[in-house]
């Protein structure tokens, strides 16, 4: 069979997707994409002004194609179907044969007839090249426009808000976001994006654009206003990309949109469309979860498995836009005959809450959220499964419902039936989620992994986790996150108890808070946390007894028993004198020298009586330890930065050594990597690390819980274009939020996937200061800076501490030797002795 595709968009790659799971061999897969790239994540486009790139937001791998035989045509535009000879023709003048034909042709931006709408600088906001586009003219404007007032409305005035334009939201009726909220909401909603800096003008109807005085444009309106401006952005809704299917002959609806029955098929059913070309009962569905659902159904139809059919879609819509919780659930007008309404508006904080119920208050028909959205899934499974309401509706939307219901079991996701849809985006339902949890995903990530639920927009993500505690609680699984047998605490709580506490040493810790006397567990966690905590000398006699090997010799034991010695060479700088020093140190103990993929130089096959010696003559070059051994941070990469390199926009590698002598020592849950690049083509990999930093034009682009390692992980980004004091500033909260909230050994990337809320929840608590935590942890990290030290200048430097660094504790200075570690040569250099070299006469034998 052959499947020709026309499309590869989101909607597109999910047929893909999709139909993969379902055909052999048997089966060629064309797909014509009119773009010049692959199929990439539409719903955060406004991201690519943020920070991220166009490889950021592709959906899938460079390579997706050749893995699975597809032909994949870039740049190739289908002009013409012949349904008779079932053939599409390319603009390249191919002509390809096709058993089934999947229209995903998705929709173009409606740019009003307004004269003057062609002209340089206005532009629509559909595609990367668009976005290209804008960013280009935005280097020579000081102010930019928005013509539609609607969801891509205000994402496209974010992205000139990114862009450091001066703002302004025009939209024809009464209020922002008309189709989705109500009067008092886009007053609300209006307000707060007006205190976000960005001017909205309401009906306004712009009769012409012409040339402006002192600006590229002048608006003019039918009030006789005037409003100028550099650039403008149309945003006023979509129309159908159906001309090719009205060429073919294809049935079309009347106001457009590709005619499609219960399985997508078209006219023809050999035809498909899905998407936002499609029309269904005479509906165009332009939210991507219909998209999905159609792809899913088409899929299944072309390869003649049993599908449901395709039975529309529900058109709730939670955003966050420039920072601001917007929500519409199912009735939000209350157009049903006899509903009622309730309200809650609270203008010192500007939340608006509204609830629209049938006459008889049993069933939930819609819901406005606006300012604050904690309720939107509750309210939305009520709404979409029937549930019956409280006996005092108003109560779902009044403070502290939340609370009380999850205390009571309320209206819980216990009452959700099996069927009941919890992520849109992918269908996934309760059902599918509770499979997992009983096949073994028992964490947000690894129900998320299995099932790909809140792996698209993530808003379901609260709901999966609540999900997730039922079933786990319905099924007796006892779920505690304590550290070990000892202690009947999370690595929080017990952070907690230490901080407040102020308990100093393990002791007292589990004296006080513990039973019994402590393990390999709990014994090198609270040692973690009393050095995040109070800085103390790890080896301190308190200290020394709770620390697992590497920390007790302050350095990494290797597979032969032999120690590593890594100096810290701060971003990855070191003078000339300094690798002199290195080498001779190295070439005097007979060690092996690496330059790691951290920027330093590592030196192998020490033995522990070696250590305090190495280490003297290093700090006596001016090195310090570069805490290789510990759960603190490793290194901060960079680049050569704006200093040497022609593309560089800042001083990355400044930046980096700032950093680095910050946060060095710094105790934590897993290790930390940084990395500092000097602009966008990023040289230093930043964005790869727990915490990266990218140079841009205008400041510094903050990128948080990526790493490499067995599940390589890319960085979100956090915020961007900070100056240098905003930008320590975050990361200084982000720190010190990571080692007070997450689990024993979770790396950054770990704790964020398991955070409810996800990256939204930590730019609220990071940026916005949502829990009011700021200037405490600031105050946390400023004392872990002004109290560090050097561990090995204080270890060499205490003649008890040195004591711990023998080999042989009853064997003299000059018999330290130890004979199981042997070393071969290789390249100059030494190596572990294989099983099979190894001297087996020189390791004493003693005889039973």
């Amino acid at each position: 069979m052959k499947i020709i595709m026309i499309g590869h968009g989101m909607v597109g790659h999910k047929f893909i997707e999709s139909v993969l799971e379902h055909v052999g061999d048997d089966v060629e897969i064309t797909i014509l994409a009119e773009e010049p790239r692959l199929a990439y994540d539409r719903v955060h486009l406004t991201e690519y002004f943020s920070g991220k790139s166009a490889k950021d937001l592709t959906l899938c791998r460079a390579d997706f194609a050749d893995a699975y035989g597809i032909d994949l045509r870039l740049n190739t535009k289908a002009v013409a179907i012949d349904q008779s000879h079932k053939t599409v023709t390319t603009n390249h003048g191919d002509v390809l044969s096709f058993d089934k034909l999947i229209l995903a042709t998705g929709s173009y931006a409606f740019v009003p007839p307004i004269s003057g709408n062609d002209r340089e600088n206005c532009f629509v906001y559909r595609t990367i090249e668009d976005l290209d586009a804008i960013r280009a003219a935005s280097l020579n404007a000081k102010s930019g426009v928005v013509i539609g007032g609607g969801l891509l409305g205000l994402e496209a005035a974010k992205a000139l808000r990114d862009l450091n334009l001066e703002t302004h939201v025009v939209e024809f009726a009464p209020r922002l976001m008309a189709v989705q909220i109500d009067d008092l909401g886009g007053k609300v909603l209006r307000a707060k994006i007006e205190n976000l800096g960005v001017k909205v003008h309401t009906q306004k109807a712009t009769s012409s654009i012409e040339e402006g005085a002192t600006t590229k444009h002048v608006m003019k309106f039918g009030d006789g206003s005037e409003l100028e401006t550099d650039i403008i952005l149309f945003s006023a809704g979509i129309r159908p990309r159906d001309e090719l299917a009205r060429q073919s002959g294809l049935a079309l609806g009347e106001r457009g949109g590709i005619m499609i029955n219960d399985y997508c098929q078209t006219s023809n059913p050999d035809i498909y469309a899905i998407g936002e070309c499609a029309l269904w009962q005479n509906k165009i569905y332009g939210l991507v979860a219909p998209g999905y659902d159609m792809a899913r159904i088409a899929a299944k139809h072309v390869t003649e498995q049993t599908c449901a059919e395709f039975a529309g879609a529900d058109m709730s819509t939670k955003l966050k836009l420039m920072g601001v919780d917007v929500a519409s659930v199912g009735d939000a007008h209350a157009m049903t005959p006899n509903a009622l309404s309730y309200f809650y508006a609270d203008e010192d904080t500007q939340v608006y809450k509204k609830i629209v119920v049938n006459g008889e208050k049993t069933k939930l028909l819609g819901a406005v959220l606006v300012g604050c959205a904690k309720e939107y899934n509750d309210l939305l499974q009520m709404m979409l499964n029937g549930l019956a309401l409280p006996e005092n509706p108003e109560s779902l939307i009044m403070p502290g419902y939340a609370q009380s219901s999850a205390k009571s079991g309320g209206s819980g996701v216990d009452l959700l039936p099996d069927s009941a849809t919890i992520c849109s985006c992918n269908n996934v339902s309760k059902a599918d989620i509770c499979s997992a949890i009983a096949e073994g995903s028992t964490s947000l990530g690894a129900l998320k992994k299995c099932t790909k639920a809140a792996t698209a927009c993530g808003g379901c993500a609260p709901l999966v986790t609540q999900v997730l505690k039922s079933e786990l609680q319905r099924q007796g699984v006892t779920v505690n996150n304590h550290i070990c047998e000892h202690f009947a605490y999370s690595r929080q709580e017990l952070y907690h108890l230490v901080r407040v506490n102020e308990i100093k040493t393990f002791d007292d810790l589990i004296q006080q808070h513990g039973h019994g006397l402590g393990c390999d567990i709990c014994k090198p966690t609270a040692a973690n946390i009393l050095a995040s905590c109070w800085n103390d000398f790890v080896l301190k006699p308190s200290h020394a007894g709770l620390q697992d090997s590497n920390d007790y010799y302050l350095g990494n034991i290797q597979k032969d028993g032999s120690y590593s010695v890594v100096p810290r060479m701060a971003g990855g700088e070191v003078t000339p004198d300094g690798l002199i020093a290195v080498g001779q140190i190295a070439k005097e103990y007979g060690l092996y020298t690496k330059l790691t993929g951290g920027q330093r130089v590592d030196m192998f096959g020490a033995q522990i009586h070696q250590l305090p010696e190495i280490w003297e003559k290093l700090i006596a070059a001016g090195f310090e330890s570069g805490h290789a051994y510990g759960k603190s941070l490793r290194t901060v990469k960079s680049c050569v930065g704006s200093t040497w390199c022609r593309y560089g926009v800042d001083d990355s590698v400044g930046l980096a050594i700032f950093l680095e002598n910050r946060y060095k020592g710094l105790r934590s849950p897993h290790k930390l990597k940084m990395a500092v690049s000097g602009c966008t083509r990023e040289c230093a990999e930043a964005q790869s690390k727990d915490v990266g930093v990218i140079a841009t034009e205008k400041g510094w682009n903050l990128y948080v819980c990526g790493n490499g390692g067995m599940k390589p992980r890319h960085a979100e980004l956090l915020a961007s274009d900070l100056d240098t004091q905003t930008l320590i500033k975050y990361i200084d909260r982000f720190f010190m939020f990571y080692v007070q909230t997450a689990d024993r050994l979770q790396r950054t990337s770990v704790w964020r996937d398991n955070m409810e809320g996800g990256l939204d929840y930590l730019k609220d608590v990071v940026v916005h200061d949502s829990l009011g935590l700021a200037a405490e942890l600031e105050r946390r990290m400023s004392y872990v800076v002004g109290t560090y030290q050097d561990e090995w200048r204080t270890a060499v430097e205490d003649p008890e501490v040195r004591k711990r660094f023998v080999t042989f504790i009853n064997a003299k200075a000059e018999q330290q030797q130890d004979p199981h570690i042997q070393f071969a040569e290789v390249r100059g250099q030494i190596r572990p002795k294989t099983e099979a070299e190894r001297d087996r006469s020189r390791i004493p034998v003693v005889e039973a």
